[in-house]
C-alpha cells in the first residue's frame, strides 16, 4: 500500500507512550521513543498480546503478556529478523500522524 491514513495528532502521543490505533482491518501500536514517532503491528507474534498495552524502553516495546521485546525502528526482536511485527512508515504533517501500512509478518507457529 502507498496510501498514508492519518491516525493520530502529533500531541496525542507524548515521549514514553503507545497508544492503539486501527486502519482498516488492522490494528497497530502508535507510539513515541525518544527517537521518534514509530508504528507497529500491534499483536504479539508469540501469544497475542496487544503491544500498545506493553511498556516502552528505549527503542524497545515489551509485550505485556511474556515480555518479549520489539525493536520500535524494525519490528524485530533483539537477536536477530527471525520474529517480530511489521513496522510501518511514519510521516509528520503539521500536527498529524500519518502511517502508511506495511505488509503484515507472517505468524509462525504459536509456541
Amino acid at each position: 500500500m502507498d496510501e498514508y491514513f492519518d491516525v493520530a495528532g502529533v500531541d496525542e502521543i507524548p515521549v514514553g507512550r503507545v497508544i492503539a490505533r486501527m486502519i482498516g482491518d488492522r490494528r497497530i501500536a502508535l507510539g513515541r521513543s525518544k527517537s521518534g514517532i514509530f508504528a507497529l503491528d500491534n499483536t504479539c507474534p508469540h501469544r497475542g498480546g496487544p503491544l500498545a498495552e506493553g511498556d516502552l524502553i528505549g527503542e524497545e516495546l515489551i509485550c505485556p503478556w511474556h515480555l518479549w521485546a520489539f525493536d520500535v525502528r524494525t519490528g524485530n526482536c533483539p537477536g536477530g529478523t527471525a520474529m517480530g511485527v511489521a513496522a510501518h512508515a511514519v510521516r509528520i504533517e503539521e500536527d498529524r500522524v500519518l502511517v502508511r501500512l506495511s505488509p503484515a509478518r507472517p505468524l509462525p507457529e504459536l509456541m
